[in-house]
């Protein structure tokens, strides 16, 4: 299933018709290998980086599978974010409106009685963050009975002590059959053990950052950590900049956006402490293009999915290569002609930062910044 025309011919005219005008050249490493199987009925876990289209790789075969003279819950995706379960129902209202399926998103923290007057409805697709589903499972306000497929999105984030019990609340609700689809950027043994106590056999697939084809140019900056501040300001004032800088400690976060709005620089802040109504504006400015730069921490970040990065900027190391990769695949994704990653990092760590990413066949050069424009060192 290597081209468009191959894969595009297993679905209806509705979606066939919404991936031409998507103006997709050919479908990703994820898809070509996920489709098949789901739309046989198989289980499946699968793995693969950051903007490499999963969300498409189990939406179109469960669009294609969906009845829409059926008035009930066919399938459920469950997310561990907000921002995740928005985007995700976003996308379902972009290729599945034309066909008249109809889908919902359930969060907690919303006014239930509107959730509920959702549920009457009677959407055929359903997004929520668990704990709210449970609660509408629990109300019997939303049948499960009927439901065929159950996607966990982003799964290591869900198979978490605090989940892990809601979901297989959920899971049993279902179809005795129902089919189970794993997804998330990464799944470490633990997650994958956990998975497959859900499961029937499931189909692994693990897709490697080079089967991705990303398209950015890695570079370091060297400099020492009172420089940093300076460095991301005038990042933050690179043309057409639409940057995500990731920083380890939350109170180093805070005091570089301090110093950068003191020097008025326009920034955005995500970390655990912000307020869910600041955290959902500081995300729309950004993807409005209104703040060029956003100082996140790595799960503060999970489930943002933003179109168009151009810069990620590790402004603290990553813990690992796993780390390094998966912020990185924030830019230079699909769709984009070009994404910039740059390491800010002192002499000691540049031999870490080589380290990191060894074994993963991405040439880095030091590059520096200046006049409104990142260049290479020449040597």
């Amino acid at each position: 299933m290597n081209s468009t025309e191959e894969f595009v011919q297993h679905f209806k005219p509705f979606i066939q018709t919404a991936w031409e005008k998507a103006g997709f050249e050919q479908p990703t490493a994820i898809q070509q290998q996920a489709v098949p199987h789901i739309l046989q009925g198989e289980d499946i876990i699968a793995e693969s980086p950051t903007g490499t289209g999963k969300t498409l790789a189990y939406l179109l075969p469960i669009m294609e599978k969906v009845d829409t003279k059926l008035p009930h819950i066919q399938a459920v995706i469950l997310a561990s974010s907000h921002e995740l379960v928005m985007q995700i129902h976003q996308e379902i209202q972009n290729w599945g409106s034309g066909e008249g399926i109809k889908s919902a998103a359930f969060i907690g923290g919303a006014n239930i009685k509107r959730q509920i007057d959702k549920l009457k409805k009677r959407p055929q697709i359903v997004v929520a963050t668990p704990g709210r589903l449970l609660e509408l499972i629990k109300i019997k306000k939303a049948k499960m009975h009927e439901v065929k497929t159950i996607v966990l999105d982003e799964a290591d984030q869900l198979f978490v002590p605090e989940h892990i019990s809601t979901i297989e609340q959920i899971i049993k609700s279902t179809l005795a059959d129902r089919q189970v689809l794993v997804f998330s950027a990464t799944v470490p043994s633990d997650a994958e053990k956990t998975a497959k106590e859900f499961m029937n056999e499931p189909e692994l697939i693990r897709i490697k950052q080079d089967d991705t084809k990303p398209v950015s140019d890695h570079g370091f900056v060297v400099c020492q950590s009172r420089e940093k501040v300076e460095m991301l300001r005038r990042i933050a004032f690179l043309e057409n900049v639409k940057g995500i800088a990731f920083m380890n400690d939350i109170g180093n976060l805070d005091v570089y956006a301090q110093k950068l709005q003191y020097k008025g620089v326009p920034i955005g802040v995500l970390h655990g402490e912000v307020k869910k109504q600041e955290r959902a504006k500081m995300i729309k400015d950004f993807r409005a293009g209104n703040i060029p730069l956003l100082l996140t921490t790595d799960v503060a970040a999970r489930g943002l999915d933003v179109k168009g990065i151009t810069h990620v900027v590790h402004v603290d190391l990553p813990k690992d290569t796993k780390q390094y990769i998966h912020r990185s695949g924030r830019t230079g994704r699909l769709g984009s002609t070009s994404g910039m990653v740059l390491s800010l990092v002192n002499d000691r760590e540049v031999r870490k930062l080589k380290q990191l990413i060894r074994n993963e066949g991405i040439p880095v050069h030091e590059k520096k910044v200046k006049g409104g424009k990142v260049m290479d060192i020449k040597k």
